[in-house]
């Protein structure tokens, strides 16, 4: 298509700078297929052997020469203009082009000096990948460069943008796959340019790799026509650049072209913008990059098309050390790339294929932005006193947490309003999760047309609402790993839809915690509320609690689940995590109104233990074990415990009962198992070791049994908790449903300390007649019984 409407001010590279430029791709292309199958002769100094070959063929070749090509071009432009520059490499395992340029532009040998820049580093660049003990066949936290896990599809675009979020300066080149394209994730990432702010924010300049196949299949934007294509794109609100071919030198004149013009065009759109010469959303550049899978590798092998063909998504010639058909061709294969033009007799590249690369911190390998702890700063978090509640008395007043957290939130907005380096990302809920006081400091980002209905729209904003949480998701991890902080405010329900992506975000720091060279980030904070035992209004396809589950699976030393009872514990909570770095932290708490237990220096001494016991809130005196232990994590099962607590107060008041309220679930682990986790003896002394224990648990209850299932006490553990029984009814209801209510609790604790069901047989008969009256009255009145509603604690 004619683009001539937009025409380039550089001038177009002349014949030697193109032969330089194809001098740099043909070595990157030599030491991608170096990678996927040798382990010596490295520089093909004698003829190839079976020997040379490493035993296992591992590793993707097809993507390589497209992303090859595009790191070449990057280079040019970032050298020639001094662009500061990130790249996000989306397609799958493409790990051989990106590990050969960071090796060719020296960041790679630099991380890790055992890997030079000559002939034993080439060797030793080519053994260790995909090899036991050496580095993964994609793009990851070890390579240099990089903040994008490349083995799972669908998120570089949304990272992208997340990574020039607040950035101004900087330009985030993205590959996109034409398989990645397919999946919903990057499908929703297109709408990403809605909120992306020319005066504050970076540019993102996506480059749609075209190159036909996934790994068996037809890709589907391959395959449309191309005024389709093109409607599609320009549909997203981009302003589309072509570039294809199979002849390399005239591909690298057309993508010489196209970076220059789109680089025009970002500065153009950003100059205009930043001299307020123009309002609304920029038709931002990108390049549509069609080449042929596996270009420049077998056209054939055993008289079947690979070249241009699914074939060669991975090992195109597989059967190279058994076969001398295959092991000849691999050899004519690698010198058609004319190493000896591109590496001298020592193994180091020509300054002929160096010429475009930058230098220092300009080269994408060797970019801060990829290593954002290097950019970093400390949060400036405001004294908790300024936002605490007064506690006279527990259990009496009332308070939404979340909103109290919101003024916290607030004051953090408005102290980096200059510095940029703060956002909190939701699906739409901000507002509903009562954080609605950001708003006091900062918009909502949008770059669409206002209407005068809006409210709180900012094309400035560093709130960000879409409706789609894998956007929330990406756009935060983005920002976070390229140095700054964040949250991410959610309804709990919903959490798991980005169960797959805080998998491999927490992949990523488990993998970087181990890389000396990594600097730590900023957690990632989920704040999850609107939870299960509040959906009531919702109904049962709102309520789930598991996505704690799903996260307590992975590695201890980079997850963290905290269950805050009120407004106090949640503030202190929501410090820690904003102020820790490398974790994923997952808080749970309500948005309605909560009775306040703690006063902030009690919240403060219980939320560093994370476990503690309530004396005030117990029946014990210390001259002996309890009879019972009451145990709760979560908001609702706390008020729930404390009011069973005071039941058995008033009707059994000669019982020892312990009351003990958990707010970091991981300390119910034993210490080897987790950080957090508690040793047997302190387990001991809060639960004892065979007393009766009734735990009331915000989610499923079989979530406790796995994380006690060691200890001592653990046969005597009795856990309720939500049980997939939920329906659009009143609060209590659904914990009556789900047999967490606080006369299900008493009645557990005559069944269960050891004679007391004979004592207390009128006691017990009370609390199923108190249940059988609430299903009467709620069906009459459609509210709580006032007995309920109006409880407040009277220990």
């Amino acid at each position: 298509m004619n683009h001539a409407a937009h025409p380039a001010t550089a001038p177009a590279p002349s014949d030697e700078e193109i032969a330089a430029l194809d001098a740099h791709w043909r070595a990157a292309n030599y030491l991608a297929v170096g990678q996927i199958y040798l382990r010596a002769n490295p520089l093909l100094t004698e003829p190839l052997t079976r020997e040379h070959i490493k035993p296992r063929l591992l590793g993707h070749w097809g993507t390589s020469p497209g992303l090859n090509l595009v790191h070449t071009h990057l280079n040019r432009v970032i050298s020639s203009r001094g662009v500061r520059a990130l790249c996000v490499w989306g397609p799958g395992h493409g790990g051989p082009a990106v590990l050969a340029n960071s090796w060719l532009e020296g960041s790679y040998s630099e991380t890790y000096p055992d890997v030079g820049r000559d002939a034993d580093g080439m060797a030793r660049l080519f053994e260790q990948f995909s090899f036991p003990g050496g580095v993964p066949s994609h793009v990851a936290p070890e390579t240099p460069g990089s903040i994008h896990e490349g083995g799972e599809l669908g998120y570089a675009l949304t990272h992208a943008y997340g990574a020039a979020l607040d950035h101004p300066d900087l330009l985030v080149a993205c590959v996109i796959g034409d398989g990645e394209a397919e999946t919903g994730p990057l499908a929703a990432s297109w709408h990403s340019n809605t909120f992306l702010d020319p005066v504050h924010d970076g540019a993102v300049l996506p480059i749609l790799h075209l190159n036909g196949y996934k790994i068996a299949n037809p890709a589907v934007l391959a395959r449309l026509p191309e005024t389709e294509l093109d409607a599609l794109l320009r549909g997203y609100g981009h302003d589309p650049l072509y570039v294809g071919g199979d002849d390399p030198l005239t591909v690298h004149r057309a993508m010489a072209a196209a970076t220059d013009l789109a680089l025009d065009r970002i500065r153009g759109l950003q100059a205009a913008a930043r001299a307020g010469t123009t309002a609304g959303r920029p038709h931002w550049p990108m390049i549509v990059l069609r080449t042929p899978k596996g270009w420049t590798g077998p056209a054939e092998v055993d008289g079947v098309p690979v070249e241009g063909t699914w074939r060669a998504h991975q090992v195109p010639l597989p059967g190279v050390r058994d076969n001398p058909d295959h092991l000849r061709q691999l050899e004519a294969w690698m010198r058609s790339y004319r190493p000896e033009e591109l590496f001298d007799a020592a193994g180091r590249p020509t300054a002929r294929v160096l010429d475009c690369v930058p230098e220092g911190e300009a080269r994408l390998g060797a970019t801060p932005y990829a290593n954002g702890g290097l950019l970093l700063r400390e949060l400036p978090l405001p004294p908790l006193d300024e936002h605490a509640v007064d506690v006279d008395r527990p259990g009496t007043v009332l308070h939404e947490p979340t909103r109290v957290l919101g003024g916290l939130l607030e004051a953090v907005m408005a102290a980096t309003a200059e510095r940029r380096d703060f956002r909190v990302v939701g699906p739409d809920e901000t507002a509903s999760n009562r954080l609605d006081a950001l708003y006091g400091a900062t918009g909502k980002a949008w770059q669409e047309r206002l209407l005068p209905t809006d409210e709180h729209l900012s094309r400035d904003g560093r709130v960000m609402e879409v409706l789609s949480e894998h956007l929330c998701q990406g756009w935060l991890e983005g920002y976070l790993l390229t140095g700054r902080h964040g949250l991410f405010s959610c309804y709990e329900a919903f959490a798991h839809i980005v169960d797959s992506m805080v998998n491999q975000h927490i992949k990523w720091l488990r993998t970087a915690r181990r890389l000396t060279w990594r600097r730590p980030v900023a957690s990632l904070n989920y704040l999850l509320t609107s939870h299960v035992w509040r959906q009531d209004h919702n109904g049962f396809s709102h309520q789930d609690p598991g996505f704690v589950d799903h996260v307590l699976n992975k590695s201890p030393e980079v997850v963290r689940v905290y269950l805050p009872p009120d407004a106090n514990t949640l503030l202190c909570v929501a410090d820690h995590a904003l102020r820790s770095r490398d974790h994923v932290n997952v808080i749970v708490a309500g948005k309605q109104p909560t009775f306040d237990w703690l006063t902030l220096d009690r919240a403060r001494a219980h939320c560093a233990r994370g476990v503690g016991v309530w004396e005030w809130a117990g029946t014990e005196d210390g001259s002996r074990e309890p009879d019972v232990v009451l145990a709760c994590a979560g908001d609702v099962p706390t008020l729930e415990t404390l009011a069973a607590a005071d039941l058995l107060r008033r009707h059994l008041p000669e019982l020892a009962v312990r009351v003990v309220n958990v707010v970091d679930m991981a300390r119910l682990l034993p210490r080897e198992a987790h950080p957090h986790g508690m040793p047997d003896p302190e387990y001991d002394a809060v639960f004892t070791r065979d007393v009766p224990v009734i735990f009331a648990y915000h989610g499923y209850p079989w979530l406790i049994h796995r994380l006690a299932y060691r200890r001592a006490g653990h046969a005597h553990l009795h856990v309720r908790g939500y049980k997939e029984e939920g329906t659009t009814t009143t609060p209590f209801d659904m914990v009556v449903r789900n047999d967490l209510d606080r006369f299900r609790l008493v009645m557990d604790v005559i069944d269960r300390v050891p004679g007391l069901g004979v004592r207390a047989v009128a006691v017990r008969q009370a609390m199923a007649d108190a249940r059988t009256r609430h299903h009467a009255w709620i069906r009459e009145h459609g509210v709580d019984l006032p007995e309920v509603a109006e409880w407040t604690w009277g220990g």
